[in-house]
């Protein structure tokens, strides 16, 4: 028992390292890329955390909780981490178009890294529950209604970007760019996810309340 928690510990403190190489380090630290390093570190402590869970009985709380809340926490921490590096990074994406900007194809690397993780955890997770019920009336009730809140968010998004850009004076939009407004549409997509993951993971923590 001992071991599992200073395993658990290291993966905790390997997360937080792969956040900060992300979010808050240097781009390049010693000539060795951090977002890229990151990154991996990130995938990897999920990817163990995954081996480890699988290893691991059935809990009373993992009875206690559905399959579908569990898939909604893990969506709204992979959507609030990307939905964060992009915003930590988004000075980037002004610095010009994807085939003369290297700082933005690492972002994407990065940011695509992070969502195949987040399909292999799901993947794997779903084959832990297997010969569970995983979806029912309730289930169908909670998705309708996080949906709802998720095209709101994106929503809220699209019309808070095309207001910004219709009454900016125009010395004030050199940095919007094609790309760069590409680049923010794309964060608001991220951003009506992120809100649909999370609408739905309160509303099945109030039901069980």
């Amino acid at each position: 028992m001992a071991w599992q928690r200073v395993g658990w510990l290291g993966l905790l403190v390997a997360g937080l390292l792969a956040f900060w190489a992300l979010l808050a380090g240097p781009d390049v630290l010693v000539g060795v890329d951090l977002g890229k390093w990151g990154t991996a570190l990130l995938v990897t402590v999920a990817w163990v955390s995954l081996y480890a869970i699988s290893r691991t009985p059935l809990g009373d709380v993992e009875r206690g909780v559905s399959p579908g809340e569990w898939k909604a926490w893990v969506g709204v921490a992979f959507m609030l981490a990307a939905v964060a590096y992009f915003l930590a990074k988004a000075h980037v994406f002004a610095q010009g178009a994807v085939w003369d900007n290297h700082g933005a194809r690492a972002i994407g690397r990065n940011l695509v890294l992070l969502l195949v993780a987040w399909a292999v955890l799901t993947h794997v997770l779903g084959a832990r529950w297997k010969g569970r019920v995983q979806e029912d009336e309730r289930d169908l009730r909670i998705e309708q209604q996080a949906a709802d809140w998720g095209r709101s968010g994106l929503t809220f998004c699209l019309i808070g970007l095309a207001v910004m850009l219709a009454f900016s004076p125009a010395e004030r939009l050199a940095w919007a760019t094609p790309f760069m407004v590409a680049n923010l549409l794309v964060f608001a997509l991220m951003c009506g996810w992120l809100c649909e993951y999370a609408a739905t993971a309160v509303m099945y923590w109030r039901d069980r309340r």
